[in-house]
């Protein structure tokens, strides 16, 4: 999913540009860290791809830490750290797709493959 990297930089470029200077370490640090954790957890699931449960097990984690980056977000504009309308909305909008497009991709590694056997690879049309 290349939207997370790029969502990546430009959360973190939105805190070093739009924040006050003591929201950077604040609120701002935590964004980053959350924006962050989405990418790295979906990466380490990935490397655990072969056990289908782990995968999906991490997949999940990651789509929890997206919505814990929507939060951050939501608590900057709310507090008016983020005074930003556009880079609100702009973000918001990237984190949400960022949600739908994990959310989806839960659901297709969760699609059975000959009944119960929960390590195989998922259905997709290139099969």
């Amino acid at each position: 999913m290349e939207v997370d990297s790029e969502l990546v930089v430009e959360i973190h470029e939105m805190t070093l540009t739009k924040l006050p200077t003591f929201e950077t370490f604040e609120e701002g640090g935590q964004i980053t860290k959350s924006s962050k954790s989405v990418k790295s957890t979906i990466v380490e699931g990935y490397g655990r791809k072969r056990y289908k449960t782990e995968f999906i097990k991490f997949l999940v984690y990651s789509l929890g830490s997206n919505d814990e980056t929507i939060d951050h977000l939501e608590n900057l504009y709310k507090t008016k750290s983020l005074q930003d309308d556009e880079a609100d909305n702009y973000l918001h909008a990237k984190l949400e797709t960022l949600g739908k497009k994990i959310n989806l991709f839960i659901k297709a590694w969760m699609i059975p493959i000959g009944g119960n056997n929960h390590d195989k690879k998922p259905v997709t049309n290139n099969q």
